[in-house]
Formats: C-alpha cells, structure tokens, sequence
C-alpha cells in the first residue's frame, strides 16, 4: 500500500492471498491478503460490503486471525464515519482508511487527517425505535402506517412518532404524511435492511441473573441457546433460558451467577418488551440473533445463519 509507505514510510509486501482455515461466510464478507509490514506478519482485510456491527467484525478478525497463526488483522477501507472510528479505537481494531487515517496499534501508529462527516448526530437507538423497525422488518418492508404500528406494539402515537423519527435520523426508513396518516417506508428488501441496520440496533438483553427454577411460577418466553434450539437443530441446554421485560419478582432470591446448573436457570432483563413481536413460546428471531451476535461458538453461528435464513425466506413468502 503506497499510502503506508509514503506517509509512514512502512515497507509493505504482500503474500498469499488464498488462506486456508477461514470460514466461507468471512470469505463471503471479505477479501484476505496476507502481508508484511516491515517485517510484522498482518493481514489486509477487504470488507467487500458494508461494515457489520463492531461485535460481529471483532468475531471475524479474531477467526481471521485463528487461521493465520495470529496475524495482526487489518480493515482496509474506502471511507469511515466519525461513529465507526470511534468504535473502531475503542476497541482498538486496525485500521487504514486510504489517503486519510491509519491506525495500526500492534505497531504503536495513529495518524489522523479526517473522518468522513455524517449529517446527525447519532445517539444509541431507543428501544421503541428498534422494537418499531423490527416489526417493520417482519412487516416485510414497504410501507407501513404509523397507527398500526401503534395497534400491534401498543405504543401511544407519539411513542412511535419519536421512533420513527429516530430511524429516519439513522438513514434506515423514510417517513411522508398523507392526510392524517403518516407512512414509513423504504426501497429497501428485509434482510438488505436488517445487514444496514446492524451497526445501530442493539443486544436486547440489558442483565441477566439466576433464578431457582421453583420461582418461575409465571410463563416466560424461552430466550438464549433455549429458543435457538427451537429454532434450529442446536441440542437443548443444560440452563434453560427465558427472557422477562422485568426481573424485580426475583431479584431477592437470584444470583448475578450461576451456582447451581440443576436448580437455577437464567432470566434476562430485556430493553423492551420480548412479548411484543413474539409468536410463539419463544423470542423474535431477529432479536435473538442480535443478542447471540457476540457469541463466537461455530455451532453457535451456524444455527443463527439457519435461524435467519428461515427468517428471510418466510418474509419474502410473505411477500410474493
């Protein structure tokens, strides 16, 4: 790379560019290219779409780096908002943005000229905002009336007005009035709107504590590796899992970790309510893949990509 070694004075030499090891869905994502960085062994990573969310890229660079004896991982990108940057030191990944910014820690480098400018100020998604664009998602996209969104989640209007308002700050959906209606839509089909969205929508979960299953006196949804079974040939737990949009009930007598695997089981403290866009015993797919997407277990990931393949294919039933 010139930029590295006219700015920097780096010597780069470049390598194999066919790694074995590396799971077909990082080869999907990603073009490799091992190199050499004045002697330290790294490897170029060439997103060849748009970023994922920071807990998902980490999960591939650290893949990447299992398949090639530990090399450094380096994104190399086109462009870098200001909100990617500070994700991307935070927890200090490499990067090179060409002509503009290096960032190379394993090699005590930083050089910043600019970040590319976003036109808001972006802030953490609220919880009715991402409630509302997921059930927009199963929606099928399109176009969806404000006031069934209303009707369905069981938000007052200016609840769902504040949403909206937010996803469209976010660049995920467009909003126009019609009378007294006003509409969400985009162009947009669901799973090309889910991968966009990744970088805003968060892990549901907020806490999760443990519970003696005698307290459990109530019907609970099934959340975790419970309702990823359900979903998906992965074997049952040891610790069944559920998912609750409070805990007080049991906080006197749960732990913050497990001690007992036959007498506990896990209760999750969701950011909103998991009954909301739940049919069936078990949490939303779509929720339950954003709170596994940290899990970096193989299996873990192949029954998520199933779950979510199910997912797209039944919306897009829906659909047609």
């Amino acid at each position: 790379m010139e930029y590295l070694k006219s700015v920097l004075g780096i010597r780069v030499v470049y390598g194999n560019d066919e790694i074995i090891g590396v799971p077909n869905y990082i080869h999907a994502r990603y073009r490799l290219q091992e190199v050499s960085l004045d002697g330290k062994k790294a490897v170029f990573v060439y997103p060849k779409t748009e970023l994922d969310a920071i807990d998902v890229i980490k999960k591939h660079l650290k893949r990447i780096q299992a398949a090639t004896d530990d090399a450094s991982a380096v994104l190399v990108l086109d462009h870098l908002t200001y909100r990617q940057k500070k994700y991307l030191l935070r927890d200090h990944i490499p990067f090179v943005v060409d002509g503009k910014q290096i960032y190379l820690p394993f090699m005590a480098v930083y050089l910043q000229q600019r970040a590319d400018a976003e036109n808001t100020e972006i802030t953490e998604i609220l919880p009715s905002a991402q409630l509302l664009f997921l059930y927009y998602v199963y929606h099928g996209c399109g176009e969806l009336l404000t006031s069934d969104a209303v009707d369905a989640l069981f938000f007052t209007a200016t609840s769902i007005s504040r949403a909206s308002r937010q996803l469209e700050a976010f660049g995920l959906v467009k909003t126009e009035r019609r009378g007294v209606q006003k509409v969400i839509y985009s162009e947009k089909k669901p799973q090309e709107l889910f991968e966009a969205a990744k970088s805003y929508l968060v892990n549901p979960i907020k806490r999760t504590i443990y519970v003696p299953k005698t307290e459990i006196r109530e019907k609970l949804l099934m959340s975790g590796y419970s309702a990823l079974s359900e979903y998906s040939m992965l074997n049952p737990p040891a610790i069944e899992c559920y998912a609750a949009k409070s805990i007080t009930a049991w906080e006197k007598n749960a732990s913050g970790k497990l001690q007992n695997s036959e007498d506990q089981c896990a209760v999750e403290l969701w950011r909103y309510d998991p009954e909301k866009l739940s049919n069936g015993e078990s949490v939303d797919r779509l929720s339950l893949a954003l709170a596994l997407r940290e899990d970096t277990g193989e299996r873990i990931e192949e029954a998520v990509e199933e779950m979510l393949a199910n997912v797209w294919r039944e919306i897009d039933g829906k659909r047609n």
